[in-house]
């Protein structure tokens, strides 16, 4: 029987996962297919309610519906659980709906295979934007057992949100102090959309972080954002974001598909492709 697995939200029309899914799904000859399912938000906690008859064997959640998604789980992993969304839902053998958030797991995933070693070196992180996707990296430097992660937001209220729900490692520090808290930075990290296609560059003086300080970026369009452009010409290693959604779709994929994927070299280069971004 054809196992049928998609991405879930509003809108989903320009999500990559069907691509990425694809790609797995015909390199290991699977009987499976991958989908886009657009939920309205006035029907989400319906639809997710009701999961186990939608004739999916599980679904990836995008925005707006992480949190939602969350709330109709039986029961989550201790990522979604702390961060109170969920972005990869699957029926157990009894149909129950459980929930993980794999968004910690992929950005991870991307700096141990593009920086291997990278933790062993890291004992002070300054995380930039106090999002959904900051959330996610917070827990994921936590989880890893980084000592001290910084939370810098324009507004600093967003950032203390955020840092109180990750104390006692995670802090919220002022934009306007960054200057000297890069000097004691280890590893940074840009989860605002600043620096994508149409967004303004971030204004940000990388001149106090030490040279052997790993920066990365979550915004993959274009590849090389300008903050990574300027870390690189100061000779910072640098790891794009490609890699976080890439890494952040296997742990689904085993789940319904019962193989883990690799990220390869051949899925980036589609992804790119498919972005007409070039590498």
């Amino acid at each position: 029987m054809t196992r049928r697995a998609a991405i879930t939200g509003f809108p989903v029309a320009h999500s990559r996962s069907p691509l990425i899914h694809g790609y797995w799904l015909k390199h290991h000859g699977i009987d499976g297919t991958y989908d886009r399912v657009a939920v309205e938000p006035a029907t989400a906690e319906t639809f997710y309610r009701a999961f186990a008859k939608s004739g999916l064997v599980g679904c990836n959640v995008t925005v707006p519906h992480k949190e939602v998604a969350a709330a109709c789980c039986d029961e989550l992993d201790d990522a979604a659980r702390a961060m109170g969304a969920a972005n990869t839902l699957w029926l157990d053998d009894s149909g129950r709906l459980m929930g993980a958030n794999t968004d910690g797991l992929g950005f991870l995933g991307n700096l141990d295979q593009q920086a291997p070693g990278w933790d062993a070196r890291t004992k002070s992180a300054l995380v930039l934007g106090a999002g959904g996707a900051a959330r996610a990296i917070v827990w994921a430097l936590a989880s890893r057992g980084v000592e001290k992660v910084l939370i810098a937001n324009r507004t600093l209220s967003k950032a203390q949100d955020l840092a109180d729900r990750f104390a006692p490692v995670a802090k919220a520090v002022s934009w306007d102090y960054l200057a000297d808290i890069l000097g004691r930075t280890d590893l940074l990290v840009n989860t605002t959309s600043l620096g994508m296609e149409g967004q303004p560059p971030l204004d940000l003086d990388l001149s106090p972080l030490p040279v052997e300080a790993l920066v990365t970026d979550i915004v993959y369009a274009p590849l090389v954002t300008p903050l990574l452009q300027a870390a690189r010409d100061r000779g910072h290693p640098i790891v794009d974001g490609l890699g976080m959604l890439l890494h952040q779709a296997v742990p689904g994929f085993e789940r319904w598909f019962g193989v883990r994927p690799e990220v390869d070299d051949a899925l980036r280069r589609l992804v790119l492709a498919d972005l007409g971004v070039s590498p």
